[in-house]
């Protein structure tokens, strides 16, 4: 699944990560997909199912 760069972000910020926002802006790409980039996501604190998930629920990524 795809999902929008500004999405994970979003959710960097709500996570209260911003120590990892500027990063994640710099190496991920303006479309990521939760399984080929799920190490850089977890690098990020982030839970590649679980963002997925997320940005389903939202619409916010194509299949």
């Amino acid at each position: 699944m795809q999902i929008d760069k500004n999405f994970i972000i979003s959710e960097l910020e709500k996570q209260g990560k911003s120590e990892h926002v500027q990063k994640a802006l710099a190496e991920l790409p303006d479309k990521v997909d939760h399984e080929q980039h799920a190490q850089m996501l977890e690098k990020f604190g982030l839970d590649p199912g679980k963002l997925a998930a997320d940005a389903a629920k939202k619409g916010l990524s194509s299949l």
